[in-house]
C-alpha cells in the first residue's frame, strides 16, 4: 500500500535557476488542492540540516513566479553527501511531520533525494539547472532563460567587435555540458563554438579559420567556449599572440543564472511542480519528473542517474557547416 502523504516539503538545491520559484509555487498551490499541508525547507539540504523549516500558504507563493533565483536560497551541503547527514536530514523530516519532499535541482541534489528515499522518506525530483545536462529530460528549468540571456549579451560584445575588427572569445556557463554554447552558438552565428563534449584542443585550427575569414573579408570573429573548457583569457592572449588580430575574452558569468524567466520556463516549471506533487501524494518515491516528446513524465532516479547525455551529432554537424 502507497504511504500516505499528510505534509510535503520542498526545497532548492544546488545552482540556482530561473523558473525555480515556478515549480516551488506550483508544489504549493498543486499540493494544498490535492488537502497536503506544505513546508518550505531553506537553502536547500544545508538548510533541512539546520532545520531552517517554515509553513508555505497559497498566499506565501503570490507575486513570485516572475522573479529569478530562488526564494527558499539555496547551497551545496558537503555533510548531506555522507551516510550521518543523510540520516540526520530523515529524522529532521520525521521531527517535522513531512512525509515527502520535492526537490528542484540537478543530479548532484537527485543523489540527496536518492539517498532521503532510501532512509523512508518519499522524494520526487524536479530538473531545475541552466545546463540542461540531466539524461532523462529534454528540458531542464532555466535553461530557456539562461540562453536567451546569453545571446543577447553575445550579439551586444558582437557589435562592438565588429566595430574594432577584434577576435571575441565569449565563455557561456553549463559547466561540463556544451549545450548552452552549442544553442548560442548557433543562434548568435557564432564562427567557432567550442564543446566540451567535441573540442579536440587544437588551436591552431581556430587560428587558421581566423586568418581565412579575414583575408575573405570578415571584420570580426565571434568563437563561443563553453564553461567546460573555460580559460577563455588565456586563449585569447595566445591567439591574437598567432594572428596578430585584437583578441578579447569575455565570461558572461552568473548573469545567466539571473533575471526574470522566460514563459517557456515558468509555464514548464509550473507543470513539473505541479507534476510532481500529484505523484508525491499518490505515494510515489525515488522518482524524477521529465519531459520527452511532448510528455511530461516520472523515472526511476537510480535509472535516470545512470543514464548518459550526449551532444547530437546532426545539430553539432549543422553547426559547424552554419559557422563557416
Amino acid at each position: 500500500m502507497a504511504k500516505e502523504i499528510k505534509t510535503i516539503g520542498v526545497l532548492t538545491s544546488g545552482g540556482d535557476a530561473p523558473g525555480m520559484n515556478a515549480a516551488i509555487r506550483a508544489v504549493v498551490r498543486k499540493g494544498i488542492a490535492n488537502g497536503v499541508k506544505i513546508k518550505g525547507i531553506k537553502k536547500g539540504y544545508q538548510g533541512l540540516l539546520n532545520e531552517e523549516i517554515i509553513d508555505l500558504e497559497k498566499q506565501n507563493v503570490s507575486d513570485i513566479i516572475q522573479r529569478g533565483g530562488t526564494i527558499l536560497g539555496t547551497a551545496r551541503c558537503s555533510e548531506f553527501r555522507t551516510l550521518e547527514g543523510q540520516h540526520a536530514g530523515a529524522e529532521i523530516c520525521k521531527k517535522h511531520g513531512i512525509d515527502g519532499i520535492v526537490v528542484i535541482g540537478g543530479d548532484g541534489s537527485y543523489k540527496g533525494a536518492q539517498a532521503l528515499s532510501k532512509q523512508g522518506i518519499n522524494t520526487i525530483g524536479v530538473p531545475g539547472t541552466i545546463d540542461l545536462d540531466i539524461a532523462c529530460t529534454e528540458y531542464t528549468i532555466g535553461f530557456d532563460t539562461a540562453i536567451n540571456t546569453a545571446m543577447d549579451a553575445i550579439d551586444k560584445v558582437r557589435d562592438t567587435s565588429s566595430s574594432h575588427e577584434r577576435c571575441s572569445i565569449i565563455e557561456v556557463m553549463g559547466r561540463d555540458a556544451g549545450y548552452i554554447a552549442l544553442w548560442c552558438g548557433v543562434a548568435n552565428g557564432a564562427e567557432d563554438i567550442l564543446l566540451p563534449e567535441k573540442y579536440d584542443y587544437n588551436e591552431q585550427n581556430i587560428i587558421n579559420n581566423i586568418i581565412n575569414n579575414r583575408k575573405r573579408g570578415k571584420t570580426h570573429h565571434i568563437i563561443i567556449n563553453a564553461e567546460g573548457i573555460g580559460h577563455s583569457t588565456s586563449m585569447a592572449r595566445r591567439i591574437e599572440a598567432a594572428t596578430g588580430i585584437e583578441t578579447r575574452a569575455t565570461i558572461l558569468g552568473y548573469m545567466q543564472r539571473g533575471g526574470n524567466p522566460t514563459c517557456k520556463d515558468r509555464f514548464y516549471a509550473s507543470i513539473m511542480g505541479a507534476y510532481a506533487a500529484d505523484i508525491l501524494c499518490q505515494g510515489k518515491t525515488n522518482r524524477v519528473v521529465g519531459y520527452q516528446h511532448g510528455e511530461f513524465l516520472d523515472f526511476d532516479i537510480d535509472e535516470a542517474l545512470a543514464m548518459k547525455k550526449d551532444i547530437s551529432e546532426y545539430q553539432y554537424e549543422v553547426s559547424r557547416i552554419l559557422s563557416m
